[in-house]
């Protein structure tokens, strides 16, 4: 047999070998069972002092927390009346630790989404799908864009025809015959970024 390593089987084995010692003491003559009894009482006293430290040690983190929301709450209130008190004057916050609200900087727009490509046709529907762009910051949302070949063999204006939220959008009713560009780009609250790569599909 192997000694155990967990620390509830090592006290099952204790407790075996202290009855086993007591109950056939003739044929171990060579064990000091009183110490080994000594030992087992002392473990179980230390585990009831770490039960009840633990119990007092969560009661004490409970009350730490209690204690350090009613100060946050005074606090916010205390800071809101002084933002008032200054409002003229708000740098006078500094004189308590505090400072005047921070105004928003707006982020950067979002980089060139990447690999857009038409993964599934049908008579009037496709499914687009692209690539994140490489530093692509906040993402709120895509706008995909469309153009059609125009009379003459010439390409029309783009326009706006759907916004998705992931990398891939369906798109249905699209018309048939004739030759339909997309491209996508992806925008966020400080702007939009550039436009992805144009793909060409004829339903």
């Amino acid at each position: 047999m192997k000694f155990p390593t967990r620390e509830s089987d090592i006290i099952d084995l204790a407790d075996l070998m202290y009855a086993g010692y007591t109950a056939y003491t003739a044929d171990f003559p060579s064990v000091n069972r009183t110490i080994l009894n000594s030992k087992r009482n002392f473990y179980r006293a230390s585990l009831k002092a770490q039960t009840n430290a633990m119990a007092l040690a969560q009661q004490a983190t409970e009350t730490k927390n209690e204690s350090l929301d009613a100060l946050k709450e005074v606090m916010l209130n205390c800071l809101k009346k002084s933002e008032v008190d200054v409002a003229d004057n708000p740098e006078k916050l500094t004189e308590i630790g505090w400072g005047p609200k921070t105004i928003p900087q707006p982020g950067d727009p979002p980089g060139e989404p990447k690999n857009l490509i038409v993964t599934k046709e049908r008579r009037t529907s496709l499914q687009l799908r692209w690539d994140r762009p490489q530093h692509e910051g906040f993402i709120r949302n895509y706008i995909i864009e469309r153009r059609q070949l125009a009379g003459g063999g010439s390409l029309g204006n783009w326009t706006v025809i759907g916004t998705a939220l992931d990398t891939q959008t369906n798109l249905a009713g699209q018309m048939r015959g004739i030759c339909l560009e997309y491209r996508v780009r992806a925008a966020n609250n400080a702007g939009t970024g550039p436009f992805s790569n144009t793909v060409s599909v004829v339903l």
